[in-house]
């Protein structure tokens, strides 16, 4: 299956009009946005452009209902009221509101922390083997479903964590992740500056800004084979 990854989003409604346009060519039968919907450099007043991307976001999903969805740590900010950088209290009613309709838009099963097609993991951060033994007992650790289920149900005191799947940044260190031999894992949260590969992890956040509003990364999607792996930025 070819999937269009969609990376963080950081009130930018504009990429939802890219990735539309991106599908209609029928480039990818299925995208999977790795969210971080909201906060962006000096915008915590700018409360209209938090409504409009999440306007968009939702307008997309009913364009495209097969959308799947991965909980980022600034949307989960603001269900569980954790300050964090970029956090903005001008828009956090805003914000509240607009998830609420956003989680009737979106069947449950498709916004998950972590989804998974064929062997590929698609998450925001990155999920390591630590993680994984700590919540699923060892003797669960190969059955890569019943770790998913179990790690899609933990609750804010689990992830609201540096080594949580929402929080994890496994480009900055060596970490052993799970299970790397069988699973691809595709995450945003951390910004680069092109699509790129690493052992297991495939990072993807290309469209995160500098502080004056230039681009950072290279402002391209990701399309993925989920069967040969094989990937593009475009």
């Amino acid at each position: 299956m070819k999937v269009l990854v969609i990376p963080d989003v950081h009130l930018k409604p504009r990429m939802f009009d890219r990735a539309a346009e991106i599908l209609a060519r029928g480039n990818a039968s299925q995208a999977v946005c790795l969210m971080d919907l909201p906060d962006d450099w000096s915008q915590e007043r700018n409360t209209a452009l938090y409504e409009e991307t999440f306007e968009r976001a939702m307008e997309f999903h009913r364009e495209y209902p097969g959308t799947l969805w991965c909980w980022g740590n600034h949307d989960l900010s603001y269900l569980w009221n954790e300050m964090e950088s970029g956090f903005s209290f001008s828009a956090r009613s805003t914000v509240l509101g607009c998830l609420e309709r956003f989680r009737k838009t979106v069947p449950s099963k498709q916004l998950r922390y972590i989804h998974r097609i064929d062997d590929i993991l698609f998450l925001h951060g990155g999920l390591t083997e630590d993680f994984v033994r700590r919540f699923v007992c060892g003797r669960r650790y190969d059955e890569i479903d019943t770790v998913l289920e179990k790690i899609n149900r933990l609750a804010r005191y689990e992830m609201w964590d540096n080594s949580s799947p929402i929080w994890y940044r496994p480009q900055l260190s060596r970490v052993r992740m799970y299970k790397p031999r069988k699973l691809l894992q595709v995450v945003g949260h951390t910004p680069v500056r092109e699509v790129c590969r690493d052992r297991n992890i495939l990072s993807c956040d290309t469209f995160s800004t500098n502080r004056d509003g230039t681009a950072f990364g290279s402002q391209k999607f990701t399309l993925i084979d989920t069967v040969s792996r094989n990937w593009e930025e475009v």
